[in-house]
């Protein structure tokens, strides 16, 4: 299974940016959730957003609800729209991969498949 990982980006205070993760190499995606983390410098890896499989259930991080909107494409790629950005979302951004999950709860430690990192630097 890889995880692609693309969209990241520098942008001003109030800019938007997407992120998208194209998944490969899945077979059984029934229970799979995707999502993203994020670290900043200095700081712990934090949940953004998380979708099931379907697409149909959504879950939001504190710092992205009402500002970030995840969804996904019928061809295995999952987005993360950012809108309202501030400095404060300055971050590496790591798409995941839980094979068996829930989206109402999608620990760090139970990921099963990580995407290489991809930057988001928002200037003030």
């Amino acid at each position: 299974v890889q995880l692609q990982a693309s969209g990241g980006g520098l942008v001003q205070t109030g800019g938007s940016l997407t992120l998208s993760c194209k998944a490969s190499g899945l077979t059984d995606t029934t229970s799979s959730v995707t999502g993203w983390f994020r670290r900043a410098p200095g700081k712990k890896r934090e949940f953004v957003a998380a979708i099931s499989w379907s697409g149909h259930a959504t879950n939001y991080g504190d710092s992205a609800q009402g500002r970030f909107t995840i969804s996904r494409d019928i061809d295995n790629t999952m987005n993360l729209q950012m809108n309202s950005l501030e400095p404060d979302d300055t971050a590496v951004y790591f798409c995941a991969l839980e094979r068996d999950g829930l989206v109402a709860t999608f620990p760090f430690n139970d990921i099963d498949y990580w995407g290489e990192g991809t930057q988001v630097t928002v200037s003030s």
